[in-house]
């Protein structure tokens, strides 16, 4: 019986310590917050934040959300693999007055951190006349 207990008592360990050595995908970003400083009403401003994948897993990127229909995000749609690289863009339209502004970018992965936020910020000036 006690060899019984040893042997499913070492098989346990064993299984847990392979699995702890494995670690989820997880985000690497160059940058977090892009300040594009003063740019005109009516003219889109891109800005692309790329990452790497330092988990072990392949990190999949289910959907980016922004806070309002003038941010648009485009993003690496295939699985990144431990150690590669994606990126996500995305282009500011201003439109209305000249005001400072400030969005945020939700990412939902399958990342161990689930959800990410990154935020451009600026401020819109009135277009030179000519």
């Amino acid at each position: 019986m006690k060899k019984l207990l040893l042997l499913f008592t070492l098989i346990l360990g064993v299984s847990v310590a392979t699995n702890a050595q494995t670690k989820p995908a997880e985000f690497k970003f160059d940058k977090e917050l892009n300040d594009f400083g003063k740019i005109p009403v009516n003219k889109a401003a891109t800005v692309e934040f790329k990452f790497v994948n330092t988990g072990d897993q392949p990190l999949i990127i289910s959907k980016v959300e922004t806070t309002c229909g003038c941010t648009v995000p485009e993003y690496t749609q295939i699985p990144v693999k431990k150690g590669e690289s994606g990126s996500i863009k995305v282009t500011y339209n201003p439109t209305g007055a000249a005001m400072p502004f400030s969005k945020a970018i939700t990412i939902t992965s399958n990342a161990k951190t689930t959800t990410k936020v990154l935020y451009i910020k600026g401020e819109t000036v009135a277009a030179p006349t000519k």
